[in-house]
């Protein structure tokens, strides 16, 4: 069959046994392999041939899980990073250094916008930050020459604005950039950034993809479309030899197709070690077998939620893509047709004293800084995750201090519904 449907690709892809071989991906718990000679080693050592020397690079495990992820998106590479973090990290490091810019949405993860503003400021890598919704004349002015990148969210975490990939894709290529996207919220069952112009693509698969609360982890997928040999002077460290690795260079030897993420695993992983464990790997895998089917779920039980938190008199505002009326709704029509998450952002009319209330009486959904899990939870972001924020900046991202962050699991919507519904006779009107 030359072509598998994403439900397939979720509980097939990424490993095929052989015969007598194990059904599920083995957990290859080892640091280290085996190897008959020193030149059988060396020769994996200057990337000549396919094989394992040090987890701390590749592992089988890990390999197999992010063939999977990488199907599922529809890209040419793909490597696990020991989370979301540290893939948002390497895929704008892996192009950028100390005295070059990025341009980046402002409705994006509170952890990623101070790695950006904060912790790469002192590398030396600024970011402009943009408005999703910003005119074409704003976004044209953020670029500059020294631009190596645009960065956005499909479905901004916790604002929930939907990301214009297609339009902030053109707008990247004009400026000979990529544009990378976290996909985190949407997952490639709901959304393929890549059909829409997207070239590398981001996860923190702690969440849906895992959908469990089991295990940390992130991805960088490739789509092997963008090509770093028209612009050799704006991405030397994939067109000019490697000094640090035998003198490689990454496009010529593993051409568009590997480029990128063979660079960001023999170069980046190598020297800063965020690996993925194989324990947590085989749980991911354990999580995306059923993705398609858990996803649907989440949207569901989302919509139901959202709708019933815009009929409260004590809510002042409801944010979910998928609800008719939303600012992204039409954006959600276009790129997420199927639905979008079960994450649902909504402030209470009484600010941080209501969402404190509202949130210490709830029965079923637990306060926790994680999202997208089997289980609701929900959570104050300005007390939490945003923490570091000022109001100015708060209200930039789209994260105003009465938001309350509820992310819907796979219990039965009614039963959410009433516990939202009672914590809410607590807060005062």
């Amino acid at each position: 069959m030359s072509y598998l449907r994403i439900e397939t690709k979720c509980v097939q892809g990424g490993y095929t046994p052989g015969n007598g071989e194990p059904r599920q991906i083995p957990i290859i718990q080892s640091t280290t392999f085996k190897y008959a000679t020193s030149e059988d080693m060396g020769k994996l050592f200057d990337l000549e041939a396919e094989g394992y020397f040090y987890t701390r690079l590749q592992n089988p495990t890990n390999d197999a899980v992010a063939r999977k992820i990488c199907e599922l998106e529809g890209g040419t590479a793909a490597m696990l990073t020991s989370s979301g973090q540290a893939a948002s990290f390497y895929s704008v490091f892996n192009i950028a250094s100390c005295g070059d810019h990025v341009v980046s949405s402002s409705t994006i993860y509170g952890g990623t916008y101070n790695l950006f503003a904060v912790t790469m400021k002192r590398m030396g890598i600024e970011f402009t930050f943009v408005e999703p919704d910003c005119s074409d004349e704003e976004l044209e002015a953020a670029f500059r020459p020294n631009t190596k990148a645009v960065f956005g969210e499909t479905i901004a975490n916790p604002a929930l604005n939907v990301f214009d990939i297609e339009r902030f894709a053109k707008a990247a290529h004009a400026h000979g950039v990529p544009l990378i996207v976290d996909n985190t919220f949407a997952t490639p069952v709901n959304c393929r950034p890549f059909e829409w112009g997207a070239d590398i693509v981001t996860h923190s698969t702690t969440k849906y993809m895992d959908g469990h609360g089991a295990g940390v982890g992130g991805c960088i997928v490739d789509s092997g479309k963008f090509d770093w040999t028209k612009y050799p002077d704006k991405f030397p460290g994939l067109c000019t030899p490697d000094d640090s690795y035998h003198g490689v260079t990454y496009t010529e030897r593993f051409g568009l197709e590997g480029a990128f993420i063979t660079k960001a695993t023999a170069q980046l992983m190598r020297d800063f070690g965020s690996i993925q464990s194989p324990q947590n790997a085989f749980l991911l895998n354990l999580g995306l077998e059923s993705l398609h089917v858990r996803m649907a779920r989440h949207c569901e039980n989302g919509l139901a939620v959202a709708k019933f938190l815009q009929s409260s008199d004590k809510v002042d505002w409801v944010k979910y893509p998928s609800l008719e009326g939303d600012k992204s709704y039409e954006l959600a029509q276009k790129y997420l047709p199927k639905g979008s998450c079960g994450v649902v952002s909504f402030g209470l009319k009484g600010g941080r004293a209501a969402a404190e209330t509202f949130m210490k009486n709830l029965k079923i959904a637990a306060i926790e800084t994680h999202v997208a899990d089997a289980r609701t939870c929900c959570l104050h972001p300005a007390s939490a995750t945003h923490r570091q924020m000022n109001d100015e900046e708060l209200a930039a991202a789209g994260v105003p201090a009465n938001l309350v962050r509820f992310s819907c699991g796979l219990e039965s919507a009614e039963d959410l519904i009433e516990d939202i519904a009672q914590a809410l006779e607590k807060v005062a009107d």
